[in-house]
């Protein structure tokens, strides 16, 4: 197993309503930084071709590190760069046509349509976006949406699936 300690949990609906806040599908304490790695390696030989991948978090939590492990994971050993002044980083070398967005940048959801990117979202890309709620309402929806936190001198990553591809992504994961 990737990382240290992980956990699965449900939602608990009373009725019909949530009486709780929502929990995420999967939460993994990543204490250094090659467990993020290793998380990233573990999840991309589970992904396929038409998925959006939300990475959300504040400055230096370590969103470029996880989708590193994710571009190892796939083979891909050259230098992975934080697409902070490209916007973008493709990595057209596996399976996968990969890119990886950082929309930091952005102040205003629109320049993602004038930025001309939303060709590389197809069926036959995997897109992992840093910062999607510069670019809320532009994106396609997630297939799966991580957040991480820094948490003393390790990460804690929370990962949710809104659709079936990215539920059965998840359900991967934990097997």
């Amino acid at each position: 197993m990737p990382c240290r300690q992980s956990s699965v949990v449900s939602h608990h609906r009373v009725g019909g309503f949530n009486h709780n806040p929502p929990v995420p599908a999967l939460t993994r304490h990543l204490p250094e930084e090659r467990d993020t790695l290793a998380f990233g390696a573990a999840l991309a030989p589970r992904l396929v071709p038409g998925m959006v991948i939300y990475l959300s978090g504040e400055l230096g939590a370590g969103k470029t590190t996880l989708a590193r492990g994710i571009l190892r994971g796939l083979g891909y050993d050259g230098r992975v760069r934080s697409p902070s002044f490209a916007l973008v980083e493709p990595y057209k070398f596996s399976r996968l046509y990969l890119y990886h967005f950082d929309f930091y940048r952005f102040t205003s959801p629109r320049e993602l349509g004038e930025a001309g990117f939303r060709e590389h979202f197809g069926p036959e890309s995997v897109c992992l976006v840093e910062w999607p709620e510069n670019a809320a309402g532009m994106l396609p929806a997630a297939d799966i949406k991580m957040t991480i936190k820094v948490v003393g001198s390790g990460r804690q990553l929370e990962i949710d699936a809104d659709t079936e591809i990215g539920r059965r992504c998840i359900a991967q994961l934990t097997q």
